[in-house]
């Protein structure tokens, strides 16, 4: 038997659920902000080895890593972007993945920070950060194993002109002091939504000297 609900019962329950869902939408715009863009973290990764004890034990520095990923960071007003949502990967994308950011547990961390922000899932945003690696042309300087000086507008012309679509201002270098010089950290990329490079904002700032040392592997 097949029951029929008055045409009046289903206009008031049509009318409940639509404005439950307003209201779930509005309370999640006014949750969520906007992403306005990205900043991906690149570190210099026998520098950082070398500054801290604690990362020295971990596989970037165990394997010889040149280079690794530390993160592409929401640009974002909102405050808290936990979430407690899976961080898993497949064993294939997992391995890819690695090529660049080799720490399982700091892929887990970093998704558990700053996964609330970003309009994606885990296995989306990682892939994004691998094709953002991907398409980035390094300096050799960056990757050889002998431990150099460089000028920091030599480093930055090297990277506009490997990177066509790269501008000048949207590249920062960070430096730590150690023994009196200046070691090339880490470097930052910003990016659109869309994935183009844009000017990175006011609070991703350049803290190198005119000139500074790039920490070979060895």
């Amino acid at each position: 038997m097949m029951f029929f609900a008055h045409p009046s019962i289903l206009g008031r329950a049509a009318l409940f659920l639509f404005s439950a869902a307003l209201c779930g939408w509005f309370a999640s715009a006014v949750s969520a902000a906007p992403v306005q863009g990205y900043v991906m973290a690149i570190q210099m990764t026998p520098a950082v080895c070398m500054l801290d004890a604690q990362s020295s034990k971990k596989r970037k520095c165990l394997e010889g890593y040149s280079l690794n990923i530390s993160g592409l960071f929401p640009e974002t007003m909102q405050v808290d972007c936990k979430t407690s949502s899976s961080a898993a990967l497949s064993p294939l994308q997992a391995k890819v993945v690695a090529r660049v950011m080799p720490d399982e547990a700091a892929r887990v961390q970093l998704w558990h920070a700053i996964g609330g922000c970003v309009p994606m899932n885990a296995s989306q945003y990682f892939r994004t950060v691998i094709n953002y690696a991907e398409q980035l042309k390094i300096p050799a300087e960056l990757t050889t194993p002998e431990t150099k000086k460089m000028q920091i507008d030599t480093l930055r012309s090297q990277f506009l002109r490997l990177n066509a679509t790269l501008p000048s201002t949207a590249i920062k270098f960070n430096c730590s002091a150690f023994h009196g010089n200046s070691i090339l950290t880490e470097l930052k990329l910003c990016y659109k939504t869309n994935g183009q490079y844009k000017a990175c904002p006011v609070t991703v700032e350049n803290n190198c000297p005119n000139s500074f040392t790039i920490k070979g592997s060895y």
